[in-house]
């Protein structure tokens, strides 16, 4: 039977009084708590561990406060949102870790509603209590990047464009225009589900014979006008967003094995691969009773685990994908209920429910504790380790001690310059790299108006860097950040609106990016 609505399961052995049976009779109250569960935990464990926001974060918070569409490296939704969510909250210690969850919440309800569709109310929340196992919706999910602000719409255009292409109204398709096209300003892979999910369109008959309608067409004008702002920047910014994505790619040719994305991958998989045996849903069982029909095999085999298998096999030749996988695992709670759900049972179900209870609460205690002995006790300094409020407070410091106005513009080491513009009351901006061409929204008038303060990591002054300071003063700070490790050293130094060596050093800005 290959209707979009087919009948549900029955809740079989879920008469017991206990409250979880009770629950799994009402899945929108399971999936609620759910994902109440996994925004507190994952909310509140990395906002009180992490003492800096994750480096992603810090860039994203950065990028977000110039409002540009694009970014050398990708479109800036996630920097908008990231932005959005300091101005309404003041803070940039917990509200990033809130939008995370929201993010990875949202993607469990548009999973769940594609597979109640498909398979049923029961099947489709066993689905989603399978998620929390597997890796991508877990212990990376803090860092809130373009692959995680991804999640999401790529749940949502497949519900969408399943619901529209079964029998689904006008809403739907130009729903489904405007959501693929919200989604390309998220990360340009987005893309890659769409060419799916058009190849898809064409080769299902009862999909394509939808095509004869206008609302299918009328969804892709809204698409391309959504997207046609973006289109037009990538152009004006020379395609930078390409060339940085072929850069990357060879970076990890050059420093990864040609099977590191795939052992990646596989490993995130893990968890999922468990929880389905603990939950008894390899055990053998007879044929199945009520089998799911053909094209919505196809359907999700295609859309849920296709992008993926292409970008695995990409990734042996091209380095393509190191951090493309995040959304790309949504549907396969689904494939495996579509294959294995005959053999889904009262027991079945509450193992399930127990398992994903128990990966939420128990990855984000892993995730804390590691977190904080990484820093703490063995001295790994890794992004979420730096202390990054002092840093941007001794920044302003220094800025004031050696200019009356506003620190304006930060540069210098990147990485370091980020963490002293972020906390920063001027709210200044980052110069990625001293180069003009990845940090559009500094211009030589604006350096030569306002200055910069020029950070970097240690005490000595870096070749590249000489050429700035002339006879300004720099001050180096011990910042403490370890109970174990020793402080590390950073930079200051000032330069003031209008200094001599500015008009030098204008000209001569580019230099390559690390």
């Amino acid at each position: 039977m290959d209707n979009w609505v087919p009948a549900g399961l029955p809740a079989a052995g879920v008469d017991s009084p206990s409250v979880l049976s009770s629950l799994i009779r009402h899945p929108w109250h399971l999936l609620a708590i759910l994902c109440l569960m996994q925004i507190f935990c994952w909310t509140v464990v990395p906002a009180l561990v992490n003492v800096s926001p994750p480096g992603d974060v810090v860039e994203g918070f950065m990028w977000g406060r110039e409002w540009v569409q694009l970014t050398y490296k990708h479109p800036q939704l996630p920097g908008w949102l990231l932005e959005t969510s300091h101005l309404l909250t003041g803070s940039f210690r917990w509200p990033q870790y809130l939008l995370a969850q929201l993010v990875v919440s949202a993607t469990f309800i548009f999973v769940y509603l594609l597979a109640r569709d498909m398979l049923g109310r029961t099947r489709a929340l066993a689905a989603v209590l399978l998620m929390p196992s597997l890796y991508f919706f877990g212990w990376p999910t803090p860092q809130f990047n373009h692959d995680y602000a991804q999640m999401p719409f790529w749940a949502a255009i497949c519900w969408l464009l399943w619901r529209a292409s079964r029998g689904g109204g006008p809403g739907w398709w130009l729903t489904l225009g405007l959501v693929s096209g919200v989604g390309l300003y998220t990360k340009f892979s987005t893309g890659l589900l769409l060419l799916f999910g058009a190849i898809w369109l064409l080769s299902d008959t009862r999909a394509r014979s939808r095509l004869a309608t206008p609302w299918p067409w009328l969804g892709l004008v809204v698409f391309i006008a959504v997207a046609a702002p973006l289109a037009v920047e990538l152009y004006r910014v020379d395609f930078l967003p390409l060339t940085y994505a072929a850069w990357r790619d060879e970076w990890v040719l050059a420093h990864r094995s040609r099977f590191y994305y795939i052992g990646v991958q596989m490993a995130g998989l893990c968890g999922f691969v468990l929880v389905l045996a603990i939950s008894g849903l390899l055990r053998r069982s007879p044929p199945p009773q009520e089998p799911v029909g053909r094209g919505i095999l196809v359907y999700l085999l295609w859309m849920g685990l296709g992008p993926a298998a292409l970008v695995m096999l990409a990734s042996l030749f091209t380095g393509t994908g190191e951090a493309w996988g995040a959304p790309m695992y949504n549907l396969v709670g689904v494939v495996a209920l579509a294959s294995l759900g005959h053999r889904l049972g009262a027991v079945e179900m509450r193992r399930l429910s127990i398992c994903a209870f128990v990966c939420i609460i128990g990855m984000s205690g892993a995730y804390a504790c590691i977190r904080w002995t990484s820093c703490n006790l063995r001295g790994r300094m890794d992004a979420v380790c730096w202390p990054a409020q002092q840093i941007s407070d001794e920044a302003e410091a220094v800025w004031h001690a050696a200019v009356p106005g506003r620190l304006d513009i930060v540069g210098g080491d990147t990485r370091i310059a980020l963490l002293a513009g972020l906390n920063a009351y001027d709210k200044p901006s980052i110069f990625t790299d001293l180069d003009m061409r990845l940090a559009p929204w500094i211009t030589s008038q604006r350096l030569r108006e306002h200055g910069i303060l020029l950070v970097w990591l240690g005490r000595g002054v870096p070749p590249w860097l000489q050429s700035w300071l002339g006879d300004i003063p720099v001050k180096t700070v011990l910042f403490d950040w370890s109970l174990k490790a020793p402080p590390v050293a950073i930079s200051f130094a000032a330069i003031p609106p209008g200094v001599k060596q500015l008009p030098g050093v204008i000209d001569s800005l580019a230099r390559p990016s690390n």
